[in-house]
């Protein structure tokens, strides 16, 4: 049985857990190193950016998953997870923050680049490899670049952003300006698994 750990010290982890139990994938939350004895894969959920990567370098966790990607591991970002996995963040509206992040994907993203929460929204979105998905983008990210080996595989239109990407995928690491869990995107999930059996 496949192994995934979901980074748990912050945001909306419970609902990651509970569709991967759903798809009778073994899961566990991740909240220190030890946690990662085993794992085949992990998510980087949706939250709040800084603080999850603030408690991410307090434990530890943060080398514990550079090394973990170095090693293999499959490793999925949704929204706040896609902002710690790229090497480049800046703010739609303050620019440069010298945020930090795990800088392990070619991607350059924007926080909050459709607007604050009350601009949150569902939309259709097409995912080389996956199909048409519904996703929830929530005070979510935009994907504005990617080099080297990264690619951009989803694209979304909006009027704050115009064209932006929406999911990108670099060897073993997939980002995702959006979240998947919270409309039950199982064909998402089973791209992320698959990527795992690769």
């Amino acid at each position: 049985m496949v192994k995934v750990g979901v980074v748990a010290l912050q945001g909306d982890f419970l609902e990651h857990l509970q569709l991967l139990k759903e798809l009778r994938v073994e899961a566990i939350p991740v909240k220190s190193i030890k946690d990662f004895n085993g794992l085949d894969a992990l998510i980087i959920p949706g939250g709040e950016s800084t603080t999850i990567g603030f408690l991410m370098r307090v434990k530890g966790v943060d080398k514990a998953i550079v090394e973990f990607v170095e090693s293999g591991g499959v490793v999925m970002g949704t929204c706040a997870g896609t902002i710690l996995l790229a090497k480049s963040v800046k703010d739609r509206v303050v620019g440069d923050t010298g945020q930090f992040t795990l800088k392990l994907m070619d991607i350059a993203v924007v926080r909050n680049a459709f607007g604050r929460q009350r601009d949150s929204f569902i939309a259709k979105v097409m995912v080389e490899g996956v199909g048409e998905i519904d996703v929830a983008f929530i005070r979510a990210p935009a994907i504005v670049e990617a080099w080297n080996d990264a690619k951009i595989i989803a694209y979304i239109e909006h009027p704050a952003t115009n064209r932006v990407g929406a999911a990108a995928i670099e060897k073993n690491m997939l980002a995702l300006a959006f979240h998947p869990e919270i409309t039950k995107s199982i064909a998402i999930y089973n791209y992320f698994l698959d990527m795992v059996k690769r």
